[in-house]
């Protein structure tokens, strides 16, 4: 399928996403149980203080939770330019966005002086010094670069097996070892995400039993995280911003589970901001069909949500679009509000923080 590419239904000030938030309170590292985070319960009137663990007596049975199964890809590399290449050598740094289709790699890539088509780079392994692999410029698209190896699948399994986990950058500290499993949802399926879908990293195996138990049934959508979703906003307006293209599978059999669910009266929980992006997006054209392509929806106060009825997400960065996403489903109001009382409560924020769960606001209905 097509990109699906989608305008702000309404212009909004970058700024009116704003808020305070003191360093200490960014997580650096996860807590030791998955589901031991706490969770801000967000109602129409009022908050509640729990913990991800109690997340099987906050839904109900029947209703159904939707996850983003996407597998984080070791994206990070260091290398060389080869000393023939536009001028020659200097350090470069790599970093996935995307594989494409064809098997190239679309990256940002940083060095001294940006490389020419048809330079050739040499990546190093930080683990094994002998796993070395050169990889060609072809071509670059805006702030990113296109590139391949030869052949092509050879940079894939070099990165899956030699490349560092692309921590945010709002985590000062270098990867460990066990960032390789906590950076990783535990229903991860498909690889292809540079950056985990967070509110994830809150399930366990434990937790998705409790559910089920209680009557609430399991679906899947895939939505590979890019680069992108670290990118500040850099315009003044929301309606200004370009909004990076993500890769989202929404299989028929999913489009069945939750029609399924809605028929029964039970209601559709989503478990992070990628997983409303891919369900709204595979219902765009007015009603949920499956959906395999690109996606470039974003989503500001003012559009319609016509999946999604209860947001299971992290605190996101202050005036990014998933803090607005947010804003859209809850309302911007209640939002912040709810923000300035996880601040005051000592939260975690973003990647290794704490959670909160919203109900779909009356400005929200599907439109």
């Amino acid at each position: 399928m097509s990109t699906n590419s989608t305008t702000p239904a309404h212009a909004h000030s970058v700024a009116d996403f704003a808020y305070e938030l003191p360093d200490e309170l960014i997580a650096q590292e996860p807590l030791a149980e998955r589901s031991a985070s706490r969770l801000l319960v967000v109602g129409d009137k009022c908050v509640q203080h729990r913990q991800v663990s109690d997340l099987p007596s906050l839904l109900q049975p029947g209703d159904r939770l939707v996850v983003n199964d996407t597998r984080v890809v070791p994206a990070r590399l260091f290398g060389e330019k080869a000393r023939n290449a536009d001028g020659g050598g200097g350090r470069v740094e790599f970093m996935l966005e995307r594989f494409l289709p064809t098997g190239e790699a679309l990256a940002r890539l940083r060095s001294s002086k940006s490389p020419k088509p048809g330079a050739k780079l040499n990546f190093q392994s930080q683990r094994d010094a002998a796993a070395v692999i050169e990889v060609t410029v072809l071509r670059r698209e805006g702030e990113l670069f296109v590139v391949a190896s030869n052949p092509a699948e050879a940079f894939a399994s070099f990165l899956d097996a030699h490349g560092e986990v692309p921590l945010p950058p709002y985590i000062t500290r270098a990867p460990m070892d066990a960032d390789l499993e906590r950076y990783q949802t535990v229903y991860a399926e498909h690889a292809g995400a540079v950056a985990a879908p967070t509110a994830g990293l809150h399930v366990d195996d434990a937790l998705l039993e409790q559910l089920k138990a209680t009557g609430i049934t399991l679906s899947r959508v895939t939505l590979h995280v890019g680069a992108g979703t670290f990118q500040p906003v850099r315009v003044e307006n929301t309606s200004e911003h370009v909004m990076h293209a993500e890769r989202i599978v929404v299989s028929a059999q999913t489009v069945r589970e939750i029609e399924a669910t809605r028929a029964a009266g039970g209601r559709i929980v989503a478990l992070g901001t990628t997983t409303v992006r891919a369900l709204e997006s595979a219902a765009a054209c007015g009603r949920l069909q499956a959906f395999d392509g690109e996606t470039r929806l974003f989503i500001t106060p003012g559009v319609g949500f016509k999946v999604v009825d209860l947001l299971l997400t992290n605190f996101h960065l202050p005036e990014s679009t998933l803090l607005m996403l947010v804003s859209a489903f809850a309302g911007t109001e209640r939002v912040l509000a709810a923000y300035r009382e996880a601040v005051h409560e000592r939260y975690r924020f973003f990647s290794y923080g704490d959670a909160m769960l919203l109900t779909r606001s009356t400005d929200a209905e599907p439109k």
